[in-house]
């Protein structure tokens, strides 16, 4: 029951992004997005690391914001939004807008694929996890301010 109101619960925010998103800063909306896609990556991560249960559930609905995310965040991106609120995007976001593009498509398509297939264990979750780090990886390595 509790699995099933946090379900409810991503399925009700994803309904009110649309109309929080038009209203923020950029930035801000970036942030956000991609602090949700590192929420999802930490569920994952716990399931693949066997900190938590494997959990069909919160694979899929990890996989649809991975998935979903990478599509809306590269429009968050506007000219102008290179500072302010703490940004980490490099200006090779601005530089390269069209490497940019491919690299959260790819997220996005390997969040498709990875889907189709749906883990069904432990380890089926960690091998996903393999393939959308990389990706995660090659784009944080080029257009992120390194931590």
């Amino acid at each position: 029951m509790r699995l099933k109101s946090y379900a409810i619960a991503a399925c009700a925010a994803c309904l009110c992004l649309s109309t929080a998103l038009a209203q923020e800063e950029p930035q801000v909306v970036r942030q956000d997005l991609m602090k949700e896609i590192g929420r999802s990556v930490g569920a994952l991560g716990a399931i693949a690391k066997g900190e938590k249960h494997y959990d069909a559930a919160t694979v899929e609905t990890s996989l649809k914001t991975i998935s979903t995310n990478s599509q809306a965040f590269p429009d968050q991106f506007p000219a102008g939004s290179e500072s302010g609120h703490e940004t980490e995007a490099l200006p090779a976001v601005w530089e390269k807008p069209e490497q940019f593009r491919a690299g959260a498509e790819k997220l996005h398509t390997e969040a498709q694929a990875v889907m189709a297939s749906m883990p069904a264990d432990q380890e089926g979750v960690k091998a996903a996890m393999g393939r959308l780090g990389a990706v995660c990886s090659d784009c944080h390595e080029t257009f992120r301010v390194k931590k």
